[in-house]
């Protein structure tokens, strides 16, 4: 299947996807603070800059899309018809790049958690994730 989509018109599409505020990172965010926990966005200063940072806890969280870092056996981690060769090679980058950045983290005492965009699809699986993601991060801590 050949691209319908100029190489113009193709960047320009792929350029609008955003990386951060995504519906899924927002939910699993307003999950996380009706619970009490206060975080960080985007630490900058950290690698890989993960979406949410508890440094009271020492823990972060990357709030992964199914498609981009693929998510095992999950239907949103299809690879393209069309210029496959492409999509497998950027594919085992982001996977690459992503367990380089948890060792990194971890080199540096911090905790990693991923939560993944199908674990958020809906208002439920978002709140469940939440509460499950609250007791990993005050695990180590005690609650607050």
């Amino acid at each position: 299947m050949t691209d319908f989509l100029s190489p113009k018109e193709r960047s320009e599409r792929m350029a609008r996807i955003k990386g951060s505020n995504t519906r899924p990172e927002i939910a699993l965010r307003k999950a996380l603070h009706s619970l009490g926990l206060r975080y960080r966005l985007n630490g900058a200063d950290l690698p890989g800059k993960p979406d949410l940072v508890f440094p009271r806890y020492k823990a972060v969280v990357f709030v992964h899309g199914c498609f981009w870092h693929r998510h095992v056996d999950c239907n949103i981690a299809t690879i393209p018809k069309s210029n496959t060769a492409f999509w497998v090679e950027k594919f085992e980058k982001n996977v690459a790049r992503d367990d380089r950045v948890t060792k990194l983290l971890e080199t540096a005492g911090w905790r990693v958690f991923v939560v993944w965009e199908c674990q958020l699809g809906s208002a439920r699986r978002a709140k469940a994730t939440g509460e499950c993601m609250a007791e990993l991060i005050r695990e180590k801590h005690g609650n607050f």
